[in-house]
């Protein structure tokens, strides 16, 4: 299973989300072909009402725990609630290019 399916697995089972998307960002990054170090995952779920932003990072780290411990390097989250989800238009913003490495 790569990365990504663990990351989608792991959310999927703790926040039961209205939409998950994860998308590998490594590419974008001056890292080996095949890392898997940089994700982008944006998750939609009820659990976030009335949650402040960083409570919901620290949800999402504590379920990922071991994975964030071995090997990722970079994760962005857009976490948000069904209504922030909606009044957003139902996209998540576009990820910077990468500005370390010999990218600069």
């Amino acid at each position: 299973m790569s990365r990504k399916e663990e990351i989608e697995s792991l959310l999927q089972e703790s926040f039961t989300p209205l939409f998950l998307e994860v998308a590998d960002e490594s590419h974008m990054h001056s890292v080996p072909e095949g890392s898997e170090s940089h994700f982008k995952v944006t998750l939609v779920s009820d659990q976030f009402d009335s949650k402040p932003l960083v409570q919901r990072h620290r949800a999402v780290n504590s379920s990922l725990g071991a994975l964030l411990a071995g090997g990722i390097h970079a994760l962005a989250l857009h976490t948000m609630t069904p209504e922030e989800w909606f009044a957003k238009g139902g996209v998540a913003p576009d990820s910077p290019p990468c500005l370390g490495g010999s990218k600069k």
